[in-house]
């Protein structure tokens, strides 16, 4: 069973990345904690805390295209190497503003966008990095693999960093973020890359219109990226928004809220590993979408649950389905992609997945004050449900695949 599940590992350099890269998801989850808690304690604004989520995703919504396409024209590594020391270096800036006690909700905005940009070049080139390093039937085991590499991540980087918080302090958090990058830096120097980008005349834009091209000749595709970012758009929101049940629904402090992370982190885990189990499976398109119907249910439960214990076990089930609909969707539009079109396929698919988060995260920042989280987050909940339910039973195009 395990030897399934882990089938991906028998490659040396996906391994490698694997670990390098599960380190980096430590450190950047560190911060995430510390960042989301000090801007809400610097501002008292939910508000503000989803312009913080706006501005680390807008650039995935703006640049991922450009990305894409410098992701099919120059050595993915070291687009993926320039990527990492940008945010780095942004770590390492926040870390000294906290540590000499200058730090302001501006810089903090400020290092946001510019470590989403850099994730806006550095995601779709580790997207179509990722199938280069295993054979194709083993795709769909590297991306369930790098999902639990995530949302380990998601499980240890809470705990430690809210720990640091207690402890040492925030900056603290920064500058072991800063550190881990250190680790997928060295991995990636060590790969053997088999992907050689084609000199191509095409100028940028041409580049990008034969990716939208080829997505409009596969049929189901658009409607794959559609549901991405409507899931995203609805569902990420649940996560950002965190705090604020932590402090104002249950008038607890940072710790309910590294316990509320590491709940849904585990429940990721387990999907993850699920999907790993599985592998090739058929059908996948319509599990997914029975997937997106349960997390839909899960995000209304939570919303309105007042028990500590009864969300921790609704956030659990949420990160688990969460992750088995994305592997999922994720998977089909892997398989169904070339590698020379690799990178820009997987920048839209970036663009709608991530594009999802900074508008939904905006949109719910604004209406929380005015109805409430629990209401807000029970109604994107229900919505996902809809959504589900419509391309189960009415517009079938995913569900046969």
């Amino acid at each position: 069973m395990l030897q399934r599940v882990f089938k991906a590992f028998h490659y040396r350099d996906f391994r490698l990345l694997w670990v390098g890269a599960c380190t980096s998801s430590i450190g950047t989850w560190m911060q995430k904690v510390a960042q989301s808690w000090l801007v809400f304690e610097i501002t008292q604004s939910p508000f503000l805390l989803g312009v913080d989520a706006f501005l680390g995703d807008i650039p995935i919504f703006l640049f991922s295209l450009f990305g894409g396409v410098v992701a099919d024209r120059m050595d993915r590594r070291h687009l993926l190497i320039i990527s990492q020391l940008i945010q780095m270096t942004s770590s390492i800036v926040l870390a000294i503003l906290i540590f000499t006690q200058k730090i302001q909700v501006w810089e903090i905005l400020l290092s946001s966008f510019i470590v989403g940009t850099a994730q806006a070049f550095g995601g779709p080139a580790y997207s179509a990095l990722v199938p280069s390093l295993v054979e194709k039937e083993d795709l769909p085991n590297a991306i369930a693999l790098n999902s639990i590499q995530f949302n380990l991540a998601r499980v240890i980087g809470p705990v430690i960093g809210g720990l640091a918080m207690k402890y040492v302090g925030s900056g603290w958090c920064f500058a072991l973020n800063s550190l881990s990058f250190v680790a997928v830096i060295l991995s990636l120097l060590s790969l053997h890359i088999n992907f050689k980008p084609t000199a191509t005349a095409e100028t940028v834009l041409s580049s990008m219109k034969k990716g939208f091209g080829f997505i409009r000749s596969q049929g189901a595709m658009e409607t794959l990226i559609a549901i991405a970012f409507c899931m995203t758009a609805l569902a990420v929101p649940m996560i950002t928004f965190l705090p604020v049940f932590a402090k104002d629904v249950f008038h607890q402090d940072a710790m309910t809220y590294t316990l509320f992370l590491v709940s849904s982190g585990l429940g990721s885990i387990t999907g993850a590993l699920s999907v790993a189990a599985m592998g090739n499976i058929a059908n996948k398109g319509k599990l997914a979408l029975i997937m997106l119907v349960a997390l839909g249910a899960g995000m209304s439960g939570f919303a309105l649950s007042n028990v500590l214990v009864l969300s921790c076990i609704l956030l659990f089930i949420s990160g688990a389905v969460l992750l088995c609909a994305f592997a999922m969707f994720s998977s089909l539009v892997q398989l169904n992609t070339p590698n020379d079109m690799r990178g820009r396929v997987m920048s839209i698919y970036n663009v709608a997945f991530r594009g999802g988060m900074p508008m939904g995260s905006v949109l719910t920042g604004w209406l929380v004050p005015m109805y409430g989280a629990p209401h807000v987050l029970a109604v994107n909940g229900l919505l996902l449900v809809a959504l589900g339910g419509y391309f189960l039973v009415v517009q079938r195009k995913v569900a046969a695949l």
